[in-house]
């Protein structure tokens, strides 16, 4: 079964900052995922010329099994506002989704608080901090339905802010403490590897750089596992569409055999 997540910045290609939905769906299939967790997804945004990017993505993969969850409603620079859950099915939002070709069940949405007052941050090696207003989060989770039994699959995209992703990604794990094992965590939890297991306790089931998709320099995307789940195979894949890569894992989950 293959995992994947993949940051995908609402569609755009790096190439000419353009959304080509077209290309979008192309990158999507040759991923080639049984479970894909997205983040920076569009919902009828005029950026991602009005495109349903979860829809878009759940055909591209053959997923009949998918959602998507809003962490903001409203499109940028008018009505961003903070998704409740309440929106309908045709409202602007931006938000992450998890698709599956494997039937999904027992959804649980998890929001998580943005920092509560701007913060200072210091970009492309400015002496001076620029003052920033983060975001609302969320993270999505579902039972999968494997040919080996039930596995928790879960996507989130974390805030930017170092102090604050680690608060937001202890909550995560406390909020999902009643779900059942194996649990795999995934998404853009904009922290390292080595952080994100040892806030988490979560192991690490990839290692390799994911940011920025061209030449990468950091892992800020991620798989965790809290189970026991083998890995056959792991990689970080440059798409056409994102600036950061896709990471995929090739996990070992076979049928259960009756010893007797």
């Amino acid at each position: 079964m293959r995992v994947a997540t993949f940051n995908i910045l609402h569609g755009r290609c790096p190439d000419d900052d353009e959304v080509h939905v077209d290309r979008f769906a192309r990158a999507v299939a040759a991923l080639d995922a049984d479970v894909l967790a997205l983040q920076e997804v569009d919902r009828n945004q005029a950026r991602s010329r009005n495109a349903d990017l979860t829809s878009i993505a759940a055909d591209a993969m053959g997923a009949p099994h998918h959602r998507f969850v809003a962490a903001l409603s409203g499109s940028p620079g008018s009505t961003w506002l903070a998704a409740t859950g309440d929106e309908q099915p045709d409202d602007a939002a931006y938000g992450v989704a998890l698709l599956s070709r494997h039937p999904l069940s027992a959804w649980q949405v998890v929001r998580l608080p943005p920092v509560p007052t701007p913060v200072p941050m210091r970009f492309g090696g400015r002496l001076l901090p620029t003052w920033v207003r983060d975001e609302p989060r969320v993270a999505v989770a579902a039972d999968v339905a494997t040919s080996a039994g039930p596995v928790t699959a879960v996507t989130t995209h974390l805030s930017f802010v170092p102090w604050w992703n680690r608060r937001q990604l202890r909550l995560l794990v406390r909020a999902l403490a009643h779900r059942r094992r194996p649990l795999l965590l995934t998404g853009d939890l904009n922290m390292d590897a080595g952080a994100a297991a040892s806030v988490s306790g979560l192991r690490p089931l990839a290692d390799h750089p994911t940011f920025p998709a061209d030449r990468p320099r950091e892992q800020l995307d991620h798989v965790l596992v809290d189970g026991s789940l083998d890995v056959r195979s792991s990689h970080a894949v440059r798409l056409p569409v994102s600036d950061h890569r896709a990471l995929y894992v090739d996990l070992a989950v076979e049928p259960a055999v009756d010893p007797a």
